[in-house]
Parts: C-alpha cells; structure tokens; sequence
C-alpha cells in the first residue's frame, strides 16, 4: 500500500505546525519549506482545520497552529481521515473472491499497519526538533521564516 500525497502532505503540515508550536505559521512558509505548491496546501490545510487537526486564524497576521496538542494526535487518525480507502486488491469482480481467503489476508495487513500508526503521535515523529528546524531553515529560500 501507499499513502496518498494527500496523506503525506497532511503529515508534513502537521509535524511542521508542531515544530514551531510557539507561533503561528502561514501555508506559503510550508510550501516554501517542502517545496509542495501552494495551491494543494490550501487544501490540504482546509481539510484539516475541518478535521479539528489545525486552528486558523484570518487576516494580515494570521496563520495557522495545531488545534490539538502534538501527542494527542495519533498517526493512525490522520492516515484513516485523508485516505479514501483501504482495499489493497479490487476482488469484487474476480470469480474466486467468495472462495478466496486473499481478501481476509489483506484486510488484516491493513488492520496491523493501521494498529502501528495509532501506537505514534506527531509529537512521537519529532525525534531530534533541533536538527529538524536546521534541515528546514536549510531548505527555505534564504534559510530564513522557518526556526
């Protein structure tokens, strides 16, 4: 299986809302940081304000924050809210699908990989903060907005 770029993208905004938690922070900061556009960050960061993930606030001096603190937002919720589906194989069609014990196999491979990410939290993602924020500030144009 693999993850959606909305998926990741959704986790990149919020390990980067976690790693400057004393700030609010704007989705072209983000976007210069993980070199993603703009465009898809808009929404990627509406969806997760509707989700409850991120706070935003409006005007000249907004930005946006996480809603929730980092450790009470497990991997495994955001992954479950930003994917559409979980089925690995399309079986419906297949003539053996109502003898066939792959289907069964495969929903518990998702079931296990699911039970793994809600073990994390994005605070559990944030392994080194310090050199996180280097690595960013290296990647921003300048090496400025961003520690």
């Amino acid at each position: 299986m693999r993850l959606t770029r909305y998926t990741d993208f959704s986790l990149r905004v919020l390990i980067h809302l976690a790693l400057h938690d004393e700030r609010l922070c704007s989705i072209g900061e983000i976007s210069r940081a993980y070199g993603i556009s703009h465009n898809h960050l808009m929404k990627v960061a509406n969806a997760l304000a509707h989700e409850g993930f991120v706070e935003t606030i409006r005007g000249r001096s907004g930005g946006m924050r996480l809603a929730r603190p980092p450790q009470d937002i497990s991997v495994g919720e955001v992954v479950r809210r930003t994917e559409e589906g979980f089925q690995l194989a399309e079986c419906s069609g297949c003539s053996l699908a109502p003898a066939c014990g792959l289907t069964g196999v495969l929903a518990k491979g998702v079931q296990a990989m699911l039970a793994v990410f809600d073990t994390y939290s994005i605070a559990d993602l944030l392994t080194d903060k310090a050199a996180m924020r280097r690595l960013m500030a290296q990647q921003s144009p300048l090496g400025i907005g961003l520690s």
